[in-house]
């Protein structure tokens, strides 16, 4: 009888020490920002490359509308809809980013503790251990589930953008190039209108109608290469952290519904689960 009350004051005093341990030590590692600077480097990495494609999009868009007629009007409208899409991108560039933190400072301050608690009482109450002790396992599993959903969403993500991201520099590029054309082709149709030289000013008009002519088409195909430069950002910051927290779930249920032994004190031979003795 002593011996069983020494072991399960030992494990009172472990599941304390971890907890304290968890808020005051664990905690306030993870929550800091450096620990977690490759993660937030890649985000960053992102986030400028949102940027970008929404300043060429909208700089783009802007060009189109300086050019006479309404033909190249839906291209202008198209992307100018894009730079809703990019935002919705950037602002879950920004919640992935501040999740990282967040999550560590649930998982270490709340719910590792509530865990250490629910085996404390599997260890004193052995009337409550089949309880106690599934409900510290599915806190335990859920506090590294959290943890690992976040990271495991950015390196994924990263993986598929590795294979985009040469193509996405491309259309930024491009986009930039088109949009200089256009600008170009308007100030020189500016310069010639105020010389007042008809001959030449027919002859330039002609060229810079053709010049924008081309960046127009060569804007319709940097408009599918927006779609596509979307689809795949909003693929890898949107859908992919989803999947990878469904996929974190889908584990967490699979390895609980495996017969797993009750956290706390081991029953003695002979002992009844509802704490009673033979």
């Amino acid at each position: 009888m002593t011996r069983t009350i020494g072991i399960r004051i030992i494990c009172v005093a472990a599941a304390v020490i971890l907890a304290l341990a968890s808020i005051f030590g664990v905690a306030k590692l993870t929550t800091d920002p450096a620990f977690y600077q490759k993660s937030i480097a890649a985000l960053e990495e992102k986030q400028e490359t949102v940027l970008e494609l929404t300043a060429a999009s909208t700089a783009a868009s802007a060009a189109i509308t300086l050019l006479p007629g309404d033909t190249a009007t839906p291209i202008a409208d198209k992307l100018a809809d894009l730079s809703g899409y990019f935002l919705i991108v950037l602002c879950a560039i920004f919640l992935e980013k501040y999740l990282l933190t967040i999550t560590a400072s649930a998982a270490f301050k709340v719910l590792i503790p509530a865990a250490c608690a629910a085996f404390a009482t599997a260890a004193l109450f052995p009337h409550l251990r089949r309880t106690a002790g599934a409900l510290a396992w599915k806190l335990a599993l859920f506090s590294v589930a959290i943890l690992l959903v976040i990271p495991v969403g950015i390196r994924v993500s990263d993986l598929i953008e590795d294979t985009y991201q040469a193509s996405i520099a491309a259309t930024i590029q491009e986009a930039k190039d088109a949009t200089d054309t256009i600008q170009k082709s308007q100030n020189e149709g500016s310069a010639t209108e105020q010389s007042g030289i008809s001959g030449f000013f027919s002859k330039v008009t002609d060229s810079i109608t053709d010049a924008a002519a081309g960046a127009v088409e060569k804007l319709r195909n940097v408009l599918n290469r927006f779609l596509e430069a979307l689809a795949v950002m909003l693929v890898t910051t949107c859908l992919i952290p989803i999947l990878v927290l469904l996929f974190f779930v889908w584990l967490v249920k699979l390895i609980l519904g495996v017969e797993l032994p009750p956290l706390g004190m081991p029953r003695r031979s002979g002992e009844k689960i509802g704490g009673g003795e033979t």
